[in-house]
């Protein structure tokens, strides 16, 4: 079992940036990819972004790119996503998740059902 605890969320002005982290325990050798998705109110839960776990490959969503950046700390075991220029539209509880399966394409990594593992997310709001 991988146990996975966000932090981070918040309320923040358009344009404002905001980091969420991720923290990783329990069997993460087994843990080939993290993702973060989101779900805003009346809508079905969306991709953000991945990263594999050795951390030289990343995916974005294309509504994020150039304005979200994924990472990870290898020591922390810890997954960080730094969300800047935010829109009102980024608004959503925030979740993060991790895969066992490994991943080669983008699709993939976007695919919420590869992932076994599910924080319990936390809310970003993002006011206009």
């Amino acid at each position: 079992q991988v146990q996975l605890v966000e932090s981070g969320g918040g309320l923040v002005q358009a344009g404002g940036s905001l980091r969420v982290s991720c923290a990783a325990s329990g069997r993460t050798f087994s843990v080939y990819a993290m993702g973060w998705f989101r779900r805003a109110p009346g809508k079905e839960r969306e991709f953000v972004a991945a990263i594999n776990w050795s951390g030289d490959s990343t995916y974005y969503a294309d509504s994020v790119k150039g304005r979200f950046t994924i990472s990870r700390d290898k020591a922390k075991n810890t997954v960080y996503l730094q969300m800047n220029s935010l829109k009102p539209e980024d608004t959503a509880v925030y979740y993060c998740a991790a895969g066992r399966t490994r991943c080669s394409a983008y699709g993939c990594y976007a695919a919420s059902s590869r992932y076994d593992y599910w924080g319990q997310g936390t809310q970003v709001t993002v006011s206009s």
